[in-house]
């Protein structure tokens, strides 16, 4: 049994949603200018996609121990930038409401979302005409069209985790591993550590409640983002048609003499007005001397990624487009000079050959290491220490550009990943980089990038002539 220590819910509620408001705090009566959730937004698919993946969720954990699964959402306060939610809770809610909690009962299934009585974004009492209130957990709209049954105010949330920890069930939360308690060294390392909210979640309950058995819901989770749906596919084929079409629009702008940020600003312009909402991750094109080094060394300093590219020279883009919450994740080399030099052709053919050898053997069934044993096999030994990679020479993309996945788990159909090679060598200072966002199918794989030349005089013919490419059409599969 667990044993609950005297502190107060606020303060529960202030250690993890930060800015959390109290129906108490806020003025819930409503004046002429209130506004409401689906006044401003809609589920991006039909609420049955979200209650099909909690019912899928909740089969997963009913195989162990009784539990309740806790799925925070994102805090909600900004400094500037748009309201980004948390993957896991968009992914089983669909919402983008702040300071909430998800939670799933594995033993009877029941599904219950602890939100805001108002949403205290919408809200400010000294400028009511700009901030009138939206109500969240009183309004009916929203609880009918967010296909919730049983939304709760988050002050109700103390009493109900008091009452199923009362009755045995066991706390899952995603976390990467079984959740343990930090030693003395992990606490003073995580002065200089962000804590996710995950984590924050984890802290709070195990200072809250003793004796509270908390596991992680990691595999489970997994085990269901891994297998993209219908609709989830349509989203990122058209996010790698954004990305492969921006990627045209620069290869178009390399010539010497420009920069790194110029073609940087030509991707992202291209990104937005193709109709994505921003970037997977910061955009990475490096050239020359820069482009022999990896990202995180790169962006050590606030202003190393600007050099001016020079004939002779090789730029490599890794960038993608987030479209609708949803990522695309590709990579390509140019010549700046328009011509790879005979050693860039040759290092660059090898890359390709590794990704191809990955590519053509994705299929269901297949395994990650047979795929690496493929890999492997056409690499020469001399070349080995020069191809790196992390897992399986690539990830699993879906609503971040590093989707949880189970890398022990055979390919089935509805994984989307990409194959990224990555070659640095720094013995002879030359670097190439081609990746692909790859679609298991029931029959074999789809190249959702495939639209995007590749092959060394393909990229040669891509420079220069500023000319950006008209939109891709929305085309039938591209298969290998």
């Amino acid at each position: 049994m667990f044993e609950m220590k005297p502190l107060t819910f606020s303060l529960l509620c202030l250690v993890l949603f930060v800015g959390s408001s109290t129906a108490a705090e806020l003025d819930n009566t409503g004046t002429p200018g209130q506004q409401t959730y689906f006044d401003w937004t809609d589920l991006q698919f039909d609420r049955q996609v979200y209650a099909q993946r909690r019912a899928n969720m909740v089969r997963a954990l009913a195989t162990d121990t009784p539990a309740i699964f806790l799925v925070p959402s994102a805090s909600g306060i900004t400094h500037g930038e748009t309201f980004r939610q948390l993957d896991d809770f968009l992914y089983f809610t669909g919402l983008e409401v702040p300071q909430s909690l998800l939670v799933l009962d594995s033993l009877t299934g029941a599904t219950v979302l602890f939100v805001p009585e108002q949403d205290p974004r919408f809200y400010n009492p000294g400028r009511l005409n700009d901030f009138p209130g939206r109500p969240l957990a009183g309004d009916s709209d929203f609880i009918k069209r967010a296909g919730i049954a049983d939304v709760r105010p988050f002050s109700n949330l103390r009493p109900a985790l008091e009452d199923w920890l009362r009755e045995g069930r066991a706390v899952k939360i995603n976390t990467a591993g079984e959740p343990v308690g930090a030693s003395s060294e992990d606490k003073l390392a995580g002065i200089f550590a962000s804590t996710e909210p995950e984590a924050a979640l984890l802290s709070v309950l195990q200072r809250q409640f003793e004796h509270i058995r908390i596991k992680s819901a990691h595999a489970q989770v997994a085990s269901l983002r891994m297998i993209k749906g219908p609709e989830e596919i349509a989203v990122m084929r058209r996010a790698a048609e954004i990305t492969s079409e921006a990627i045209m629009a620069v290869a178009a702008q390399i010539v010497a003499g420009i920069d790194e940020r110029s073609l940087e600003a030509e991707l992202e312009s291209v990104f937005k007005k193709r109709g994505a909402q921003g970037t997977a991750f910061a955009s990475i094109i490096k050239s020359g001397p820069n482009s022999v080094w990896p990202w995180r060394i790169l962006a050590a300093h606030h202003d190393r990624r600007n050099r001016t590219m020079s004939n002779g020279e090789l730029v490599i883009l890794d960038v993608g487009a987030s479209l609708d919450h949803y990522v695309a994740d590709v990579g390509r080399t140019f010549p700046v000079s328009g011509k790879f030099t005979a050693e860039q052709r040759s290092t660059l053919e090898l890359q390709i050959l590794v990704a191809d050898t990955i590519i053509s053997a994705v299929k269901p069934g297949v395994s990650f290491a047979q795929l690496m044993a493929l890999a492997r096999a056409v690499i020469p030994p001399e070349q080995a220490k020069y191809m790196q990679t992390g897992s399986f020479f690539g990830h699993h993309i879906g609503l971040s550009p590093g989707d949880p996945a189970l890398l022990d788990v055979p390919l089935a159909a509805g994984m989307i990943f990409t194959v990224e090679p990555w070659y640095y060598n720094h013995d002879r200072q030359i670097a190439v980089f081609t990746e692909d966002v790859i679609l298991v199918t029931e029959s074999g794989h789809e190249i959702l990038s495939g639209h995007l030349p590749r092959q060394p005089e393909e990229l040669e013919r891509m420079v220069g002539g500023a000319r950006v490419p008209s939109r891709m059409p929305v085309s039938p599969e591209v298969k290998r």
